[in-house]
């Protein structure tokens, strides 16, 4: 079987990196991977020592009329490769290999963990021509109800579930940290859903800073945009692949990330986001109302922002009560990587069986 996958995000490829390295070792498959410039999605993919194709290799500016004119060059790019691979299955989350796929008429599977209503625009062009929405149980798809195939799990356990990542705490000697640290993420909020989203303000920033000073706790900052010269020494320089070991050691994540707010949930590691997404997420509002492992708070709310921050750094069984959280999550919840495993290696009838008997992912819970 010819699988063809597209990325534009870091997070999108770790989902399923897995899952793909799994079906490279069967003989009779054959998997593309493509891929649009996006942060660290080029250099994960090349330490994996993984072939691709690019197919946007400069990132686009940050504008409506850039998003627009980057689509149209990767549907022609795609189409071209779809026609040259003939490929039996198209998997990404961009609008182009729903568009593709239904116009070479190529089964497709659009992967999603983001509403409807947050990613409107991307949803009228992708869902109408896609075959499948895979995504969490918890996320709302629209009227497309019908094409949904909903999972017991979240896309960053694809990558973040135990049987898959074990944190290494040899990082603390690699990057030089202390045993308890805090750690701020800053997300550039640039994508096509995050126009007019604001997140941690440099004034925000600067207090946050202070409060944790005061309580003597070391601080580091990951930062996806240039940041003031007075942030600098707090500023952390990182590989990539090294990431997730650094937010499962840290003691707290305070940011504006959607992304790596679910990562630190589901690794037991509690998070304040500080976002005007805030209550707007299914999966981040299922982490925080059924497991309370995260926090998502309004830029605007600034008192409620420092009394729940205050409120965390005063337990002093802190990491030991969020694991016991993240456990009660896991017992919930599907390892996402081998259901994945099995539902691509078995499409289209890994489909139909799911369609007569929903409880088939109940075999994949496994913590």
């Amino acid at each position: 079987m010819t699988y063809l996958f597209y990325f534009g995000h870091p997070a999108q490829y770790l989902f399923l990196r897995a899952t793909i390295k799994e079906l490279k070792k069967l003989p009779e498959n054959t998997v593309i991977i493509t891929l649009k410039s996006k942060d660290v999605l080029e250099d994960l993919i090349q330490s994996d020592e993984l072939p691709y194709i690019n197919v946007q290799p400069t990132e686009r500016r940050n504008s409506k009329l850039s998003i627009a004119f980057n689509l149209v060059k990767r549907t022609f790019k795609l189409f071209r490769l779809a026609l040259k691979y003939k490929p039996d299955l198209m998997i990404g989350t961009d609008a182009t290999i729903a568009q593709v796929g239904f116009l070479l008429n190529i089964h497709r599977i659009t992967i999603t963990e983001d509403d409807y209503d947050v990613i409107k625009s991307l949803a009228k062009l992708t869902y109408p021509y896609t075959e499948h929405i895979l995504c969490p149980n918890v996320c709302q798809v629209g009227k497309w109800a019908n094409k949904k195939i909903g999972y017991s799990g979240y896309m960053k356990l694809g990558y973040l579930h135990p049987s898959v990542f074990k944190p290494d705490k040899l990082m603390l000697n690699k990057y030089n940290l202390v045993e308890k640290y805090a750690l701020i993420r800053l997300a550039k909020l640039n994508a096509h859903h995050d126009f007019g989203i604001k997140g941690i303000s440099e004034v925000t920033l600067r207090a946050i800073l202070n409060t944790l000073k005061e309580k003597g706790i070391t601080v580091r900052i990951s930062s996806e945009k240039k940041i003031p010269s007075e942030f600098s020494s707090y500023l952390l320089q990182i590989s990539p692949s090294d990431m997730h070991h650094v937010l499962a050691n840290a003691q707290l994540l305070i940011c504006d990330s959607q992304s790596m707010s679910v990562e630190a949930a589901v690794l037991g590691i509690p998070s304040i986001r500080i976002s005007d997404f805030a209550g707007k997420i299914s999966v981040l509002e299922e982490l925080e109302r059924s497991y309370e492992l995260t926090f998502g708070i309004s830029p605007l709310d600034t008192n409620r922002i420092f009394r729940k921050l205050n409120e965390l750094l005063a337990l002093s069984d802190l990491n030991e009560t969020f694991q016991l959280r993240k456990e009660k999550m896991l017992k919930e919840k599907i390892n996402v990587s081998a259901y994945l495993l099995w539902l691509l290696k078995h499409y289209p009838e890994s489909i139909g069986q799911l369609k007569r008997d929903s409880t088939i992912e109940n075999q994949f819970i496994e913590y």
